[in-house]
């Protein structure tokens, strides 16, 4: 078995030194964010914020998919450039390869998917501490994520929900489903995911916090073959139960030739919207062309003919906001974090970060069946699709 460790291990090198060679060629438009809190999560905190914004502009917190780093997601996504034309904040927290040797956040492991603790606290430290220094709205901050990033977007809007107005999860799983990587592996293949009302429970048990709670946007490929594409209705069921609207959608119709419902309250207000993208895989779906296109298609950002970006930044009220087109440089940013009081968030407790020991081997470890193993880690670290 340890052969067969080491061998997955490499695999995981390999694929991990690629991905570094593509991202430093990556158009990097964000800035380090230093000194935000505690960090217990050991996370890199990155931003992009225009030079003049609207008083008490909105913040988006987006978190890139495995193999990713914070620069490649923005740069395929189109992010920053949206937040040029209409003037909202943009906070990236970022992986690193010793927390993860594939860069994924760790939305399966305890210490990191609870409040209070790991990498949750890390994004939620991060996030306090950018509304604070640009004076953003504490009203308008939305979440969203790709992949392992969606999962770890779960995470975050059942821990944290008083953070977040709003969540867009892009091939993502629900909050609270896997306490390990064997059943992380389990659940991406769309297998043992308890039901609406139970997993509405895992949301409110995860925090004290009684509500409003924060609208829910689903994305998934139905050609999806890495995180199956049951987990975006188990998602979208977590979320009803939430919000207490009925299983039929209030809605049904097709936007830019790809299905998506809409599930309203009594007063009308949308609370959770799924958009199942037709054929695609797993990834971002792009609309690249013509005088909206936004992002760069590239691994796991996916040329689909529509933009997930433009559509989620357009039901948070975003695309409205106005803005310079001039983002402020990272000498100036350095001198604003400097200069600003962080507002105090205590860590309730840390962990031992993964080192050496890639995930593929704890789940080599816990499974039987050598080509098995082989097949279901490589999946879930995105090297087989």
């Amino acid at each position: 078995m340890r052969g067969l460790n080491n061998t997955m291990v490499r695999f995981a090198a390999i694929r991990a030194a690629r991905a570094d060679q593509a991202s430093a060629g990556a158009d990097d438009r964000l800035v380090d964010l230093a000194a935000f809190g505690t960090n217990p999560g050991a996370l890199r905190a990155r931003a992009y914020v225009p030079a003049a914004m609207p008083q008490h502009a909105p913040l988006v917190v987006v978190l890139h998919g495995c193999t990713q780093n914070a620069a490649a997601y923005d740069h395929g996504s189109g992010w920053s450039h949206l937040a040029d034309r209409h003037g909202f904040a943009l906070l990236f927290p970022e992986q690193q390869r010793q927390n993860n040797p594939n860069l994924c956040f760790n939305w399966f492991a305890p210490d990191d998917a609870r409040r209070g603790s790991g990498e949750a606290l890390s994004i939620a430290q991060m996030t306090r501490a950018i509304v604070a220094r640009h004076r953003l709205d504490p009203a308008r901050v939305y979440v969203t994520g790709l992949s392992a990033g969606g999962a770890m977007t779960s995470v975050m809007l059942a821990t944290y929900p008083e953070l977040f107005a709003g969540g867009a999860i892009i091939a993502g799983l629900p909050f609270g489903v896997a306490g390990s990587i064997l059943e992380a592996l389990e659940r991406m293949r769309g297998l043992g995911s308890p039901n609406g009302a139970e997993l509405g429970a895992l949301v409110r048990s995860a925090s004290s916090h009684q509500g409003p709670w924060p609208r829910v946007s689903v994305w998934h490929g139905s050609a999806d073959a890495t995180v199956h594409p049951s987990n975006a209705r188990a998602i979208v069921g977590q979320w009803r139960a939430l919000h207490g609207v009925a299983a039929q959608p209030s809605r049904t119709e097709v936007v830019d030739g790809h299905a998506r419902r809409v599930w309203s309250t009594a007063d009308g207000r949308d609370v959770v919207e799924e958009y199942s993208i037709a054929g695609m895989g797993h990834g971002t779906p792009l609309a690249t062309g013509g005088a909206e296109g936004c992002g760069a298609a590239g691994p796991h950002m996916l040329e689909a003919g529509i933009s997930s970006t433009r559509h989620i930044a357009r039901s948070w009220g975003l695309l409205g906001v106005g803005g310079t087109g001039r983002a402020y440089r990272a000498a100036e940013a350095d001198s604003r974090v400097a200069a600003t009081v962080l507002e105090p968030i205590t860590a309730t407790g840390s962990r031992p970060k993964v080192g050496a020991a890639s995930p593929m081997a704890w789940s080599a470890k816990a499974l039987g069946g050598v080509d098995k193993v082989i097949d279901d880690a490589l999946r879930a670290a995105g090297l087989k699709h």
